[in-house]
């Protein structure tokens, strides 16, 4: 296998792996507009914005087309699941190029839940309906930058404090003021097994689970005003989370399942978590809210990630990576099984690769450091 030697070309291996794979229409889960199709598309989206490879905006488009009929409903759809809002992403470039009228109605559908979602009594999103009252980190990324870009795109000004609220509220129920972590999620009610009793927290801070975080708001700040009264807030939580994680660092360069655990037995190094972390603080650095000596931690985890790769033949080979998973104590993250070429796996690194790519290309010491 020829070396690639730029994110850009990695993430164009892992694309087309997916591709060889998979039939837009069959991405598993199959028939479910889900997340995991949301996040590998998302990321596919991003890389296609960078080299411009029309049959990758063409496999996005057969996707979204494969889960919508003809009049814009959407197939197989859970509407009180936030993993069930992240496809919607999906349909902001494809509305704004075709303007065709289904892909609005989709749109408006997915808009609706947002405003009727059901919240706990302090305001925040449930996860899902069978865990009512819980906040999830996942929660974040799932829901909020639809809501904003929702927002911005049809004149909406008023929706952007869906998102900032609960991103706000978030870190206020799950950071961790001696670490600045956040746990995995929190219950209200204190009646999940994991909850603690005082806090409401679980009682870990998950790898993959806290990545969605800033990497969600960065994506938000790209929409939001900053003329918003807590723009600054949320650059605020960014910066104070990301420099919390660089803490957590390992000599690798990649995180920890179990982020503040390190090398706990039993713990180990997963991919998708130091993909967002990497992904995220690049973004972080290009729109300053970090410094760019922030930039050797991005460095590393890339070169991390990468080192861990493996190959079949031309198929890029994406290990490492937790498998979807609920909310648990130590044993439990650390036992959780990975799987290869998970989509969310694999979307996490696309979206690695295009901040770093974007990174590079304006910089390019960093690109000649970063060959592999």
């Amino acid at each position: 296998m020829e070396r690639l030697t730029t994110p850009l070309e990695l993430a164009q291996a892992a694309v087309e792996t997916i591709m060889r794979k998979y039939d837009a229409a069959d991405l598993p889960p199959k028939g479910h507009f889900h997340y995991h199709q949301g996040v590998f598309l998302s990321g596919v989206y991003k890389n296609y914005l960078l080299n411009g490879e029309e049959s990758w905006y063409q496999y996005i488009k057969s996707w979204v087309d494969a889960m919508l009929d003809e009049e814009g409903n959407i197939l197989n759809y859970g509407g009180l699941h936030l993993d069930d809002i992240m496809p919607g992403n999906l349909l902001f470039p494809i509305y704004e190029r075709t303007k065709n009228a289904k892909y609005k109605k989709a749109l408006d559908e997915l808009m609706q839940n947002m405003l009727i979602y059901p919240k706990n009594k302090e305001g925040g999103f449930w996860h899902m309906k069978q865990f009512a009252n819980q906040m999830w980190l996942d929660g974040i990324y799932m829901g909020g930058p639809f809501v904003v870009k929702y927002a911005s795109m049809f004149h909406c000004p008023e929706y952007y404090d869906i998102s900032v609220t609960q991103a706000l509220l978030m870190q206020e129920k799950t950071r961790d003021e001696k670490t600045g972590l956040w746990y995995h999620a929190y219950d209200c009610e204190r009646k999940a097994e994991w909850a603690d009793p005082v806090t409401g927290c679980a009682p870990e801070f998950w790898g993959r689970s806290i990545g969605w975080v800033p990497v969600a708001i960065l994506e938000e700040l790209d929409y939001i005003p900053e003329s918003h009264a807590r723009y600054k807030d949320l650059c605020k939580l960014v910066k104070d989370l990301l420099c919390a994680l660089c803490n957590y660092q390992s000599e690798d360069g990649r995180w920890y399942q179990v982020v503040n655990k390190c090398d706990q037995p039993g713990n180990w190094l997963e991919n998708s978590c130091s993909c967002l972390y990497t992904a995220a603080l690049c973004k972080a650095v290009r729109k300053g809210i970090l410094e760019e000596a922030f930039l050797k931690n991005a460095e590393m985890g890339y070169k991390g990630v990468v080192n861990s790769l493996t190959w079949e033949g031309q198929d890029i080979q994406i290990g490492n990576v937790c498998i979807g998973t609920g909310v648990g104590d130590y044993a439990f993250y650390c036992a959780r099984p990975t799987s290869t070429n998970d989509l969310h796996g694999v979307g996490a690194f696309l979206l690695m690769c295009a901040e770093m790519q974007k990174v590079m290309v304006s910089d390019r010491s960093i690109q000649e450091s970063n060959r592999c």
